[in-house]
Formats: structure tokens, C-alpha cells, sequence
């Protein structure tokens, strides 16, 4: 043993050794290396981002200092319609909340030309990665003093679909037109001009454009005047707008040859439709909107607030629409109708509407604080879009549409990629990202279930009360579960309950399971996790629900009076029921968002099908078919009982039943072909064919039919005719013959013309034929319909020359790159094609579509959805995984790395039961 000494002396020997490896790491380049130590401001460096010019930049975050805030903008912005440039001028009145000595605001995509601040001429920092850029002054601003600062720009106009942008189009002559729109929803008002382009930073505005004549201007605001310049050109000045966030500023610049717009009063609001002249299929959509504005003044109980709400179809625009204040902008398919569109189409159209004026509140009124509550904007509006047209077009019967959307947001959020409705955000591919099923679907379905527990006139008295308290301003989860609290009453606290909702990912599985009159009710994480090994797919365990327990049983099942209501915030909790109850039904009409799952009692609930479908609302039978199915993915059920279910499917009547049914097993159909699994593909349509196929036989090919007949009868014989059923294929041709005769003029009723277009698309005259009908067609929906069938051809050639043409956006417009891969990707081998052209287009795609973006998820979502292979799991692995920019991180490869991990599995575990039971 080392004596006392030596063991001290050792230690500090160790001790300077390791100090000066460590003096050594981490200063590398100090007098142990060539290029000698660092200068004084080392450690700055280390902290602060380096400007554009190599000074320091004074900002360290992505998120904008709060010590500033504006409240006022007064922006001139000049475009250049013929050389695609604008230039702009914009003077910020801010208010300094404390004492600073910088200003940090965002711009991106402009080069700043001059900036004065109160009058001096200043020196601009700007640092890209971030968006920003900065002021540096000598002396501190104080708090509560009021600044202005103004900005001299160029920039051109954007060649994708953010910022100011150039939207083009062919007219009937096929010459190009161009016109400039804006969309700046969530982070694109920064490439237009500078701005705070967050949405906590309300302000006013105050617009003008100055443009050539002959063309016309609009904005947020009424045009307030119109001066002419010495050089010829018009100025346009809008009224001062109402406070409102940045997201929500909007012009369009167009030729006024080119557009044409109707208008009409609703209680002292001027609500125009344009469009395009010589798409003039506006009358639709001025009768609704104006309807429906009329609802939501009533229903909210606050007065639309400005006096004019534009509807403008845009030619060339990604978003299904977009919510601006007073100049709602939307594709062209969601706003034009034709006398000839389907009542489907105009279904579209009306719930797009819907939802674009609900914004008007929920959204512009009041706004939420930052993107990690989108949800308040998103789900509010997509709950109002189906809660107004119930009521305002009882006819359209939204209802079954809602259903099938609550079935698909679970479909999502029920794989472990998916997020908390309300969740952190700063990246901003994570703010695009948030643009999604959860924000949108999942908020609308728990929105849904917190109005079945409070009663419609205790919600609707809360969310006006939440309007009126952030009127304005801007507010968060917790501020809406305050205000509906206050109505709610003492009978549970709803910020409790609906905090389980937002704040964790997922939903529950509640599992039945009963000894006589005794019933044991537990929850746990509904969660298709493909592979347990894997440490981030591990269930959340400890993960609990305030649920809003509701069943029926054989006794009383159909009347909204029959359920009874419970709370389960346990884990487990027992229930006692009457003797003689046969069965019990949870989850009335699909009102609560999770799954349940009988144990013992399937087949209680299967043979009460069997015996009298009607014994249960269509809701509850949609919502048994759906709920086994996703049971027997997690494998809580097996295939035999899906098939057992499925027994009864043949007394079918209604629509929402029957469209889950076919839906469900669709999918796994499309993934036996995707397999090229023969003899299971055989068994599968024969299946389907003995359920269905009388059903598919009996459908008239004329028109007259309902909403819901419509819906039905499309999808039956769309799916009969994608599995070459022949009484299908036959009339489809026929009509498609007769209608190519006709040099087109024949009329084919609107909601099976994408059915009879698929059909004629699979000769090469055909495909020809429908191309030349696409190229000419002025009617937005039609064209979509051709698109469609177009890229369902089996043919190599055509499905590889349409995504190209649409990727390069001359012939097809690139806005619709995304639906054509999807409907590509239906099909065998259009999946594998699709999936090689984003590999090889990916740089290309991405110039296009923003990282995170809806349409990329899309994208990425409808490519690998349907692979159920370990080497096509690598490949996506290995591509996304090989992408330099943050590809890898994007949530919609997660889940597309999930999916097939979960066709996997689901595939092993149930190819022997499929060919047992088919």
C-alpha cells in the first residue's frame, strides 16, 4: 500500500493531468494550437448567432423577445406583375414593455434597402436561419414609451404557395394569367413584409397597394380610397383594420378584366364571391356564406364585426382555404358550384365555407398565444363547420361525415408518433406540423364530447362567454376551460376533465367486462405499438382519462333519453346493473372519443345484430364495426370475431355502417395487393362480394339521389369497380362510351363521374380522351374528378408523366402533386412508382411543399402507408435517415415507419386466420 503522501501527491497529479486536458478540449484553439487563443469576445460567440455582416447577433432564441411589442403597421406594398417582384415600405409603432436596447422582429426572402428608426437613419442585423432581424441602439428604450421604426424593401414574389406569391392560371384561350394573392398562415407574413410574425403580437393595419391600372386591389379592410399617382399608377388605401395577428393579413392584386364578384347584405355586412370571369360559378357560395354568417352572428351572440367579408376563389392555391379576416381565400374547388355538381360537391363546398366563417371568431376574434394551442383555432372551427350545417342545412346531413372524421382522427392518434392536442412547438417544421389531424379532427371530437356532457345551451353559453372575456386578445386552453366552467356548475370541474384530453397523446380503451349484474370497467392507453422492444413505442402506462362513460342496453338503445352518463377517472371501476339487461351498449352514437372493448360481450352485441340491426342507432352499429376492427390491429380481438360481426352487414341499410365496413376492409385488401398475395386476394374479394355485392348490383346509375344515397352509391361502386366486379364495369363503360360520343356533352350524374372516368382511364384512348377533357374543363370539381381517374390508370407511362407534370406545374398545377400520389398509390405498382419518384424528386418536392406541411405529410404518409415489408421499412429508414435537413425528425415519417411496422405484424398475425375464415 502507497503511503499517506504518495496517494496525496498521485491524486494531484492526476488532478492537474486531467485539468489540462480539459483547458486543452475546450479551448482548442488557444497557444496549444496553431492559430493561437481566442479574442476577448469568445464567449460571446459561443452564446450570440453571427449576422450576415459578422457582427453579433443580439438574439439567441426562435421565439421573438416580448420587451417589444407593435401596435400599429402602416404598409405600402407595390408589386410587379411582369417582372414577379414588390417592393414595400412598412413604419411598426411599438410599445416597450421594458427597458431594451434591441429590437428583434422577423423578416425572411427580402433584402432591407433602408431602415430609420424615430427618423434616424439605422444599420439592420439580420440573421436567416432564424428569420430575424435586429436593432441595436446606443441608448435604452423605456418602458411605456411608444417608437416607430421603418423598413424599405424588395423582395420578389414567392414561386411557391407562401408569403406574396404569383398565382397563375390558362384562361379559355390558353393563355397564361398571373395575379398575386398572399398566404401567410403560420409563418409567411415575415416574407412579405417585416413583421412580429407571432401571433401574441396584435395589432392594427393600415394598407395600401399601390398597382397598374386596370387591375384592382383587395384586402382585410373596405378600400378606403384610391388616389392616382403622377407616374401613372393607382394607390389604393384600405381603412384601418381591427386588431388582429399578422397570420391574418391579406391582399390579392389581380387584373380586373380577369375577376368577376357578386355581392349581397347580411345585417349591414357587404359579403362578396369572387372568381375568376370566365369561371363564373359563384351564386352557390354567396347563399351560403351569407346563411351562414347570418347562424353565427345569432349562434355567438357577437356581430360579425367588420362591414365587409370577401369569399375569393384563388386559381393557384395549396390550402383547402384560408381564414383571413374580412378576405377569406380558398382553392377553387372548395368554393365554385355548378348547376351540374353533385350534392356532394356542394357538401364540400358548404362545409368549407363553414369552417373558413367560424374562423372569423374562433381564431381572428379571439386568437390563441402561440401554435402549440392551434387546436383552439382548428378544432373550434372544424366542430362549428358540422354543428352549423346541421343546423342551417339539415338536407346535407353532415352527420355521417363527422362520424367517419372522429374514426379517422383516432386512426391517427392512436400510433405512438402522434402528440398531445396541446404540445410544445418551436422549430418551424414543428409549427407546420401542427397542421394536422389532431389539431383539426381530434380537437373538433373532444369539443363534440364535452358539449354531450354539458348539454348544447351550457357549451354554447360558455364558449360565448370565452368569446367575450378574450375579445381581442389572445388566450390558451386553460382560458376556454375557465369560461365553461362557470357554466358547467359544481357536478365536475371541466378543466380537470379536459386536461387529460389536451395535454397527453392518445385515447382510451375502456374494457368491459361483466359477471351478471356486475360490470368492471378499465382503461388503459389505446395504443398500436408495432414493436415492444423499442423503448419510444412503450405504452404510457400510467396514462389516465376523465372519461364520459355513456351506454345503452336492449332495454332502451335508440332515444338520446335512453343513456346513462358516468364518469371513469380511474383506472378501474365497477358498475351494477338490473337483472335481465342481455346486453349493454357504450359510448352512445360515437360521442366520446375512445374505443371500447366487450370482452366476454361481443357476441351478446353480434347476436343483437343478427338478429334486428335496428336494435341500435346507425351511429352505434358504425361505431361496433369500427371499434373490432381497430381491436383486432392492437390484438385484443381476432379476425374470426371481425368475421362474425360482419355477419349481420347484409341487413344493412345505412350508409355510415356500411361505408366503416367497406372502408376497413379495404384497407386490408389493398394490403394483400400491395403483397401480390394471390390466393388471399381471391378469398378477400369473394368475401366482399358475398356481403356487399347485392348491395353494389342494386344501384341505380341515374340521378335523384339524396345526400346520403350519394355518398353511398359512390363508394360502393367505386370500390366494385377497382375489384372488376362486372355488373359495375359494364355500366361504367357504357356511360363512359356514350358520354366520349356525345364529344362530351352527355350528362353523367356529378357523384358517379369520378367511378365512370376510372373506368374509361384504363384504355389508352381513354386516358387520352379524359387528358384532353382535363385540359379544357373550366369546372374546378370536374377537373378534380378527371385528375383523379387519370392517376388511377394501371398503365407505367401515364401515372409517372402525371406526376411529373404536376411537379413541374404547367399542364397540372403542382397544389395537386399531392392528392394525384395519393390516388396513385392506391393501386399495384402505382405505389412503387410513387415511391421512387418523391426518392428521386425529393429536393424538388420540398421547394414546393414546406417541410412539416400538410401536403408533405401527405406525401410522405400516402407513399408508405400501404408497404408491410422489413426491406421496404429499411429503405424508408435508410432514406429519410440519409436526408441532410431535418427530414429524419419530420413526425410524418415517425408514422410512416410505424404504419409498417404495424402492416407487419398485423399481416403475420393474421394471414392464417384470413384464410381460415374468408
Amino acid at each position: 500500500m502507497p503511503s499517506a503522501r504518495t496517494l496525496v501527491v498521485g491524486v494531484f497529479v492526476l488532478v492537474l493531468v486531467a485539468s489540462v486536458a480539459m483547458v486543452i478540449y475546450f479551448l482548442p484553439k488557444c497557444t496549444f494550437t496553431k492559430e493561437g487563443c481566442h479574442k476577448g469576445n469568445a464567449t460571446m460567440e459561443l452564446i450570440y448567432p453571427i449576422s450576415t455582416n459578422g457582427e453579433l447577433f443580439p438574439w439567441t432564441e426562435l421565439r421573438l423577445p416580448a420587451k417589444v411589442r407593435p401596435v400599429h403597421y402602416d404598409l405600402l406594398i407595390h408589386p410587379n406583375l411582369t417582372d414577379m417582384t414588390f417592393q414595400g415600405k412598412v413604419s411598426i409603432t411599438v410599445e416597450i414593455a421594458e427597458d431594451t436596447k434591441t429590437v428583434v422582429l422577423h423578416a425572411a426572402d427580402m433584402k432591407v434597402t433602408r431602415a430609420m428608426f424615430q427618423d434616424k437613419e439605422i444599420k439592420i442585423l439580420e440573421y436567416k436561419p432564424w428569420q430575424q432581424i435586429a436593432i441595436k441602439l446606443p441608448e435604452d428604450l423605456k418602458k411605456g414609451k411608444s417608437y416607430v421604426l421603418t423598413l424599405e424593401y424588395d423582395a420578389n414574389l414567392s414561386t411557391s404557395y407562401d408569403g406574396f406569391y404569383n398565382s397563375s392560371y390558362n384562361d379559355k384561350t390558353g393563355a397564361t394569367r398571373v395575379l398575386a394573392a398572399t398566404q401567410f398562415e403560420p409563418l409567411g407574413a415575415r416574407k412579405a413584409f417585416p413583421c412580429f410574425d407571432e401571433p401574441a403580437f396584435k395589432a392594427t393595419f393600415l394598407i395600401k397597394i399601390k398597382r397598374d391600372p386596370g387591375y384592382i386591389s383587395l384586402s382585410n379592410m373596405p378600400r378606403n380610397k384610391t388616389t392616382k399617382l403622377p407616374d401613372g399608377l393607382f394607390q389604393d388605401e384600405f381603412e384601418k383594420s381591427v386588431i388582429m395577428s399578422t397570420y391574418l393579413v391579406a391582399f390579392v392584386v389581380a387584373n380586373e378584366t380577369q375577376f368577376t364578384s357578386t355581392g349581397t347584405n347580411v345585417s349591414g355586412t357587404l359579403v362578396s364571391v369572387y372568381s375568376v370571369q370566365e369561371k363564373d360559378q359563384i351564386k352557390y357560395a354567396l347563399e351560403t356564406g351569407a346563411k351562414l354568417l347570418e347562424f353565427y352572428n345569432t349562434f355567438f351572440g357577437i356581430k360579425y364585426p367588420l362591414n365587409k367579408l370577401d369569399l375569393v376563389a384563388i386559381p393557384d392555391f395549396l390550402a383547402g382555404a384560408m381564414e383571413n379576416w374580412g378576405l377569406i381565400t380558398f382553392r377553387e374547388t372548395t368554393l365554385l358550384v355548378v348547376n351540374e355538381s353533385s350534392i356532394l360537391d356542394r357538401q364540400l363546398v358548404t362545409s368549407v365555407i363553414a369552417h373558413e366563417l367560424a374562423h372569423q371568431w374562433f381564431g381572428n376574434l379571439v386568437t390563441m398565444k402561440w401554435w402549440n394551442d392551434l387546436w383552439l383555432n382548428e378544432g373550434f372551427a372544424t366542430y362549428m363547420q358540422y354543428t352549423s350545417i346541421t343546423k342551417v342545412f339539415p338536407d346535407l346531413k353532415i352527420g355521417d361525415e363527422f362520424l367517419s372524421t372522429r374514426f379517422r382522427a383516432q386512426a391517427s392518434d392512436a400510433l405512438n408518433s402522434s402528440h398531445p392536442v396541446s404540445t410544445a412547438v418551436t422549430t418551424p417544421e414543428q409549427v407546420e406540423e401542427m397542421f394536422d389531424s389532431v389539431s383539426y379532427e381530434k380537437g373538433a371530437s373532444i369539443l363534440h364530447m364535452l358539449n354531450s356532457v354539458l348539454s348544447e345551451d351550457k357549451f354554447r353559453k360558455g364558449i360565448i362567454a370565452y368569446l367575450n372575456t378574450y375579445n381581442s386578445k389572445n388566450a390558451g386552453s386553460e382560458d376556454l376551460w375557465n369560461s365553461l366552467s362557470q357554466v358547467a356548475g359544481q357536478s365536475f370541474s371541466v378543466a380537470e376533465m379536459m386536461k387529460t384530453w389536451t395535454q397527453q397523446k392518445g385515447f382510451p380503451l375502456v374494457t368491459v367486462r361483466r359477471n351478471g349484474t356486475r360490470v368492471r370497467l378499465t382503461q388503459e392507453h389505446f395504443l398500436l405499438t408495432p414493436d415492444p422492444t423499442n423503448s419510444t413505442a412503450t405504452p404510457v402506462s400510467d396514462a389516465l382519462w376523465h372519461i364520459p362513460l355513456t351506454y345503452v342496453n336492449d332495454s332502451c338503445s335508440l332515444d338520446p333519453g335512453c343513456k346513462q352518463v358516468m364518469f371513469l377517472t380511474e383506472k378501474t371501476m365497477t358498475l351494477d346493473i338490473p337483472e335481465g339487461v342481455a346486453w349493454l351498449k357504450f359510448n352512445f352514437k360515437n360521442e366520446g372519443f375512445y374505443i371500447v372493448h366487450y370482452a366476454e360481450g361481443w357476441r351478446e352485441l353480434t347476436d343483437a345484430l343478427k338478429g334486428k340491426p335496428a336494435v341500435l342507432t346507425p351511429e352505434d352499429r358504425a361505431s361496433l364495426i369500427n371499434n373490432i376492427f381497430a381491436l383486432s390491429r392492437l390484438g385484443k380481438v381476432s379476425f374470426r370475431q371481425v368475421i362474425n360481426l360482419l355477419g349481420y352487414i347484409r341487413k344493412e341499410t345505412e350508409t355510415a355502417p356500411v361505408m366503416e365496413a367497406l372502408l376497413q376492409l379495404d384497407h386490408i385488401y389493398r394490403l394483400l395487393e400491395k403483397k401480390q398475395d394471390l390466393p388471399l386476394i381471391a378469398r378477400m374479394q369473394v368475401f366482399i362480394f358475398n356481403h356487399f355485392g347485392e348491395l353494389m348490383d342494386s344501384q341505380v346509375w341515374e340521378e335523384g339521389a339524396s345526400v346520403s344515397q350519394e355518398n353511398l352509391r359512390s363508394s360502393l361502386l367505386e370500390l366494385a369497380c377497382n375489384y372488376n366486379r362486372e355488373n359495375c364495369t359494364e355500366n361504367a363503360k357504357r356511360i363512359f362510351d356514350k358520354w366520349v360520343a356525345s364529344n362530351r356533352t352527355e350528362r353523367i350524374p356529378g357523384d358517379l363521374r369520378r367511378v365512370v372516368y376510372s373506368v374509361g382511364a384504363q384504355t389508352e384512348p381513354g386516358w387520352l380522351t379524359l387528358l384532353e377533357a382535363y385540359r379544357y374543363s373550366r369546372v374546378e370539381a370536374e377537373k378534380r374528378k378527371i385528375l383523379q381517374a387519370l392517376a388511377s390508370s394501371q398503365a407505367v407511362m401515364h401515372i409517372v408523366w402525371l406526376m411529373k407534370a404536376a411537379l413541374e406545374g404547367s399542364l397540372v398545377q403542382t397544389q395537386e402533386l399531392p392528392i394525384i400520389i395519393d390516388t396513385i398509390c392506391r393501386n399495384f405498382p402505382g405505389h412503387l412508382y410513387a415511391w421512387d419518384f418523391v426518392k428521386e424528386n425529393w429536393d424538388e418536392i420540398t421547394k414546393k411543399f414546406p417541410l412539416g406541411s400538410f401536403s408533405l405529410q401527405r406525401i410522405i404518409t400516402s407513399t408508405t402507408s400501404q408497404f408491410s415489408s422489413k426491406a421496404h421499412l429499411l429503405e424508408v429508414q435508410n432514406f429519410f435517415g440519409s436526408l441532410k435537413e431535418k427530414g429524419a425528425q419530420l413526425r410524418s415519417v415517425r408514422e410512416a415507419t410505424e404504419t409498417i411496422k404495424l402492416n407487419m405484424r398485423w399481416m403475420d398475425d393474421n394471414r392464417e386466420t384470413l384464410w381460415l375464415w374468408l
